[in-house]
Parts: C-alpha cells; structure tokens; sequence
C-alpha cells in the first residue's frame, strides 16, 4: 500500500464508491474510491488494485488509525477483505492510497470499518503493608493483597482497606513504554487500633486493656475478651495521645 498527499480528490474516471466514516452522525472521513483493476489471474483467485482517497473532513489530525477494508460483487457477496492504515493526516486534508486486494470475485462495493486494536495491558504486582488489604482498581474489586493486576494504558486509581487501618489511594500511570513485571507497595495509614496476632494466624483489632499474669483483657468490637497470654503471638500498638486529666476548673482569684 502507498500513501501520498493531494491537495484535493482527483477528477479523472467517476469513482466506484464514496463513504463517509462513520457511516451515522457527524463524519470524521470521507473515503473515495476507484474502480478495481484486474491482475493477471492466478487460480481461482484473482488480484485487483485500486487507487483510494481518504479526506479528514474535521480541523483535527489523524494521527493514527487502522481500517478494514470489505469487497463485495454485485450480489453483495463477499469477495475479499484488506487492512490500511491512516496516520498523520491533517486537518481538512486529502491522501491518496493504492492498495492491492486478493478477492474471489470481481469486486461492485465496498464497506469500510475501523479495525480493532489489540489492547495493551501491563502486568503489575500490587502489595501492602501490612498485607491482606482489600484491593480496588478503578472501584472494582481485585481481590486481597499480594495480588497481580493487568491494567491498560492510561491512569489508575489503586485503593486499600484492611479492618483497623486508615484506608488509602496510589495514582497509577501506565505508559506505552512500560512492561509486565513491575510491582508496587502501599503502606497503609496508622492503625485505629491495636492489632493482636495469635498463633493460630488470626488477628484481631482492638484496645488492649491489660494483662495479668497469663489474662489477656481486649476490648473488641463494643465486647471485653479475655485471652490466654500463650496463645498470642505480638500485639501491634498504635500510637495514642495520653488522656487529658479531668480536673476541675481553676476558680478565679477573689479581688
């Protein structure tokens, strides 16, 4: 296929076909073209070139687009199929293109449809701290972290949740240029409240009230629990302000 620019539609032999894409609403390109000429015949297959125009009819560039390219006979059958490719074309303008078709049939029509690119998607694998958050991408769940996420390209919002840690946001933008097999960790927010690891491998949050002697006494979930010393991994404490003393007021000094 060739490609050269025109300042306007050539005005030799009447065309075959004019198609303007798309085909309902405003079009966007204006596709011209000739009437098909036989090759030398090869089989039950015969080869045909035609000389196409494509005008950009909006006052913005085409920087890229790909095409597929549809062959009919006069009962509407179809004959072939083709793939070109727009790009760089620029407001209001006008490009020539020659193509060559393979078809079964001798080609009356033509039908033109923009060909569906093959989306990139990025292989990433998502962490926290601690682990076993909830992850969002875009609002949609993806499961517990550590977990390995495709995303397309363009930008992202990464969410995080896990009971008893402030929830949070990571801003991700996937470029052309980026591969599979990146990874990115997110430490989530101070914990509310203290995290109690037991053996088993459970983990409660709470308010650790006291321990005395093998008496473990947590406040959960509006419950005090009492637990055996031994059966308690670590506990996790997060940082709180001291209680302010409530004392009484200071009475103002007699004059």
């Amino acid at each position: 296929m060739f490609l050269s620019v025109l300042p306007a539609l050539a005005k030799d032999a009447p065309p075959l076909q004019v198609l303007d894409f798309p085909a309902t609403g405003t079009p966007v390109l204006r596709f011209t073209f000739s009437k098909f000429k036989p090759l030398e015949r090869g089989g039950a297959l015969h080869g045909y070139v035609t000389d196409m125009m494509a005008q950009n009819l909006t006052d913005k560039p085409i920087v890229g687009a790909q095409f597929s390219l549809f062959l009919y006979d006069k009962n509407k059958v179809r004959v072939g199929e083709d793939v070109f490719s727009l790009d760089q074309v620029g407001p209001r303008e006008t490009v020539k293109l020659q193509t060559t078709v393979v078809a079964s049939g001798a080609p009356a029509s033509v039908s033109v449809q923009q060909a569906t690119k093959a989306v990139k998607t990025v292989a990433l694998t998502v962490n926290s701290v601690p682990q076993g958050a909830q992850l969002k991408v875009d609002g949609e769940d993806a499961g517990e972290t550590p977990k390995i996420v495709k995303l397309e390209l363009g930008k992202h919002t990464l969410s995080f949740s896990k009971e008893g840690f402030a929830p949070g946001n990571y801003p991700m933008d996937i470029g052309a240029d980026d591969v599979s097999g990146g990874s990115v960790s997110y430490e989530l927010g101070t914990a509310a409240f203290d995290s109690i690891e037991l053996r088993d491998g459970s983990v409660l949050t709470g308010d650790l009230v006291s321990i005395a002697g093998m008496d473990v006494v947590i406040h959960v979930a509006g419950s005090v629990q009492h637990i055996d010393r031994n059966k308690i991994k670590r506990v996790l404490f997060t940082h709180r302000e001291p209680p302010t003393p409530n004392l009484p007021p200071v009475a103002a000094p007699n004059p």
